[in-house]
C-alpha cells in the first residue's frame, strides 16, 4: 500500500511541476489536488510560505498540523478559505519553480527532465528494496510498464551528453540497479517452468517439434507473431512431454523481449548474453538427460558394459534427430525473435546456449568412435553415422561465423572416425569368420552356428547399403574383389558393399570347407555342406543381398549344392550298389545260387548299416531331403527292384526268404525314413507274403 500511496505523490509531483509554468493552471490543479488529500501540500513547503509574503500576512509560519486544523481553515467561507490557501501556495510555488527551474536552464537541465529522473529513481529504488525483492516485475503487466518506461528515461538522460554530468552520473547509478533487476527478472522468466496447463501456442510449438507428422503444424494464435513457424518436423514418435519442460513457453517471449530491448540500449550486452546462455545451456543439457544422453568422459562410456551400451548408442541417435531437427530450431526462434534489435548478439547468445549441447552429443559419438571395436557394436556405429550425416546440414546451418567453423570441423571429425570405425569393425568381423577353429564338429551334418550369425549380420549390413557403399568406396575394406580371396569374375560389376558382402561369404565358405574335415564319413562332409550352402543361398535369395550379389551368385551356389548331392550319393551308396551286379553269376546251378546268397546278404548289411545311421542324420530343409531321397531311391531302389526281379527264381519256396530280406517296396520305405534326424532300427520288410 505505501508503494502505491508514493507512486501517487510522485505523479502528482510530477503533474504539479509541470505546469508551475503557468499560474493559473497551478492555481487549479492544486485546488483540486488539496481537495482530495491535504497531504500533498506536504509536497510544495516553499509554496505556502512565498503565498504569505505575497499576500502581506506577516503571521507567524504555523506548523504543519496547524496548517491542517480544519477548524481554522474553515474561518471563511469553505471555498474563499481553500481558494485563499491554495492561491498563496501557488503564487510562492510559481515564483520559487520559475526560480529553480532558470537555475536549472543555466546547467542544461529542463524541470521536466529533472522530474523524470526523480521519479525514475526512486522507482527504481522502490523495486530494489527487500519488500518487493522476492516479487516479479512481470506478475503486473502494468507495474512492468511503468518500470520499463523508468528505464527507458534512465536510459535517455544518461547517454545525453547535453546534461550536466552530475545528472547522468545519478542517471548512471540508478541504471545500473535497473540492470541487476532486469537481469535478474530476465533469468527467472527463461527457468520459468512449463505447466501442465500449456498455452495453446506452446501446444502448437511442442506439436511441431514431437511428433512423427511431417507437415509443419502453423501457429494456432496466428496474432502471436513470436511463435513463428517449425520448418522441420522429426520422423521420431515422440511424446511432448519429454521435451516440454526445456522449451521457452511462448507467453514470456514478449518480455524477454522488451527486457532485452533496454539492456541492449544501455550497452549492457555481455550481461545479457551470459544470462541468455547460462540459463539455456543448462535446459538444453537436461533436455538431453532426459532423452537419455548423459554428460560422460570418454573413459566413462568406454568402461559400460555391452546391453547398457547399446541402450544408450539407440538413445543417441534418437536424441541427436530430436535436438537437431526440433529443439534446436526452435531454440534458434526463439533466440533470434528475442534479440531481433541485435544481430551479433542473435548468433552469440544462440551459439553459447547450444554449443555445448551439440558438443556433449558429439563427444559421445566420438566416445563410440574410438573405442574398441566388436562385431556386436557394427550396426549400432553405422546407425550413429547415418543419423550424424543426415543432421550435418541441420547443424551447420544452425551455427555462424567462428562457431559455425569450429562445430562443422568438429561434427565433420567425428563422422570421419565414426565411418573409420565402421570399415574397422567389417574388417575385425572378417577376421573373426577366418578364425574361428573351433574343432568340435556339429552332430549329424545339421547348420553351424557361425553360418547362422554370419548370415543373419551380412543380411543386416543390406538395410545400410547406402552408408555402407559411400564409406566402403575406398575398396580398403573389402570393397573390391582384389585380395580378398572371391573370385574375380563374381565381384565384377557389383556395388562395394556387394563386394563386401561377398567377400566375407567367402570366408564362411572357406571356413565350412575346413570344418567338414572333423567328419570322418565322406557322406556327412557332403550333407554338412548342402545344408550350409542351402542355409546361405535361402537367405541370400529372401533378402535385399539378392540384388547386391546377383542371380548368377545364386545360380553357381546351387550347382555347389548339386555337386555335393551327387558326392553324397557316390559316397553312400558306390558300395551298395556293387553288391547288384551280376559280376561272377554264371548259369543258373548251385554255385551260382551261393553267389547269389553272398551278394543279398552283404547288401542287407551294408544298407542296414547306412539306415542306422543316415536315419540320425538332419537335413533341416524340407525339399532338399525330399530330392535327395528321390536321388537314393532312383539309384538304389531301381537298381535293387532290376537285382531282386532277376534273382528270385533262383530260389525255391520260401527258402528265399533267408536271403532275400527286402522286397523292393521294404526298401522304398526305409529309404523314406532317412535325414529325419530320428534313429531306425532296420525292421521285418513289408510285403514278404507278396515273394
Amino acid at each position: 500500500m505505501a508503494a502505491a500511496d508514493e507512486k501517487v505523490r510522485l505523479t502528482a509531483q510530477h503533474i504539479v511541476r509541470t505546469l508551475a509554468t503557468s499560474k493559473n493552471a497551478a492555481d487549479d490543479m492544486i485546488r483540486i489536488l488539496s481537495g482530495f488529500d491535504d497531504r500533498f501540500s506536504d509536497l510544495f513547503p516553499s509554496s505556502a510560505a512565498s503565498a504569505g509574503a505575497a499576500t502581506g500576512d506577516d503571521r507567524p509560519a504555523t506548523s504543519k498540523e496547524e496548517s491542517r486544523d480544519p477548524t481554522k481553515e474553515m474561518s471563511g467561507s469553505p471555498s474563499e478559505g481553500c481558494a485563499l490557501t491554495t492561491v498563496q501556495e501557488v503564487n510562492d510555488g510559481g515564483d520559487a519553480s520559475e526560480e529553480i527551474s532558470a537555475k536549472e536552464e543555466r546547467h542544461g537541465i529542463s524541470e521536466e527532465e529533472s522530474v523524470r529522473l526523480e521519479m525514475a529513481e526512486k522507482l527504481v529504488l522502490m523495486w530494489d528494496s527487500s519488500a518487493n525483492s522476492i516479487s516479479s516485475l512481470f506478475e503486473s503487466s502494468e507495474e512492468a510498464a511503468q518500470y520499463l518506461s523508468a528505464v527507458d528515461d534512465l536510459i535517455s538522460i544518461s547517454s545525453d551528453q547535453s546534461l550536466p554530468t552530475s545528472h547522468r552520473v545519478r542517471a548512471e547509478s540508478s541504471l545500473q540497479l535497473a540492470m541487476s533487476r532486469l537481469e535478474d527478472e530476465f533469468r527467472n522468466l527463461l527457468s520459468q517452468p512449463t505447466t501442465d496447463n500449456s498455452t495453446p501456442r506452446h501446444s502448437a510449438s511442442l506439436r511441431r517439434m514431437a511428433l512423427s507428422d511431417p507437415t509443419p503444424l502453423a501457429s494456432d494464435t496466428p496474432e502471436s507473431p513470436q511463435v513463428g513457424e517449425l520448418e522441420h518436423s522429426l520422423s521420431l514418435p515422440l511424446s511432448s512431454e519429454v521435451v516440454a519442460p526445456y522449451i521457452v513457453v511462448p507467453d514470456i517471449i514478449f518480455d524477454l523481449k522488451q527486457i532485452a530491448l533496454r539492456m541492449i540500449a544501455a550497452r549492457y550486452e555481455p550481461e545479457l548474453c551470459q544470462a541468455y546462455s547460462d540459463t539455456r545451456r543448462e535446459a538444453l543439457t537436461d533436455c538431453l538427460v532426459s532423452l537419455g544422453v548423459d554428460k560422460m568422459s570418454i573413459e566413462e562410456v568406454q568402461k559400460i558394459d555391452w546391453p547398457t551400451l547399446d541402450s544408450k548408442m539407440k538413445k543417441w541417435i534418437q536424441a541427436l534427430k530430436i535436438v537437431l531437427n526440433g529443439v534446436l530450431i526452435e531454440e534458434k526462434r526463439v533466440c533470434e525473435t528475442i534479440f531481433e534489435s541485435s544481430e551479433s548478439l542473435k548468433d552469440e547468445c544462440f551459439a553459447e546456449a547450444a554449443k555445448g549441447c551439440v558438443l556433449q552429443l558429439l563427444n559421445f559419438g566420438d566416445a563410440i568412435a574410438i573405442g574398441k571395436r566388436t562385431a556386436e557394436k557394427l550396426f549400432r556405429i553405422v546407425g550413429m553415422y547415418e543419423a550424424l550425416a543426415e543432421v550435418l546440414p541441420e547443424l551447420e546451418s544452425l551455427f555462424s561465423g567462428h562457431a559455425r567453423v569450429f562445430v562443422k570441423e568438429e561434427a565433420e571429425g567425428i563422422l570421419s572416425r565414426l565411418g573409420d570405425a565402421v570399415k574397422g569393425t567389417i574388417l575385425e568381423f572378417g577376421n573373426l569368420i577366418r578364425g574361428e577353429m573351433s574343432k568340435k564338429p556339429m552332430q549329424y551334418g545339421e547348420i553351424h552356428p557361425l553360418t547362422r550369425y554370419v548370415m543373419n549380420y551380412i543380411r543386416l549390413l543390406a538395410d545400410y547399403s547406402s552408408a555402407l557403399n559411400s564409406l566402403l568406396a575406398d575398396g580398403d575394406t573389402y570393397g573390391s574383389d582384389q585380395g580378398t580371396g572371391a573370385s574375380t569374375a563374381e565381384g565384377a560389376n557389383l556395388t562395394p558393399l556387394g563386394n563386401c558382402m561377398l567377400t566375407l561369404i567367402t570366408y564362411l565358405e572357406t571356413n565350412l570347407d575346413e570344418k567338414k574335415k572333423l567328419y570322418e564319413d565322406e557322406a556327412l562332409q557332403h550333407i554338412y555342406i548342402m545344408n550350409n550352402l542351402l542355409y546361405i543361398v535361402q537367405k541370400v535369395k529372401d533378402s535385399e543381398m539378392k540384388t547386391l550379389l546377383g542371380d548368377n551368385w545364386i545360380r553357381k551356389r546351387r550347382g555347389l549344392i548339386r555337386q555335393h548331392s551327387t558326392g553324397y550319393l557316390r559316397a553312400s551308396w558306390t558300395r551298395v550298389l556293387s553288391f547288384l551286379r551280376d559280376d561272377g553269376l554264371v548259369g543258373s546251378g548251385h554255385s551260382n545260387r551261393n553267389a547269389l546268397k553272398e551278394k543279398f546278404k552283404n547288401f542287407n548289411n551294408a544298407f542296414d548299416e547306412i539306415y542306422r545311421v543316415q536315419t540320425n542324420w538332419r537335413v533341416p530343409d524340407p525339399q532338399l531331403r525330399e530330392e535327395l531321397k528321390i536321388s537314393v531311391s532312383e539309384k538304389v531302389v531301381q537298381a535293387y527292384r532290376s537285382f531282386y526281379g532277376r534273382s528270385k527264381g533262383q530260389f525255391e519256396g520260401r527258402s528265399a526268404y533267408k536271403y532275400i530280406k527286402y522286397a523292393p517296396e521294404d526298401l522304398e520305405n526305409h529309404v523314406a525314413d532317412l535325414f529325419e534326424g530320428f534313429p531306425g532300427v532296420p525292421g521285418n520288410p513289408r510285403g514278404r507274403e507278396a515273394c
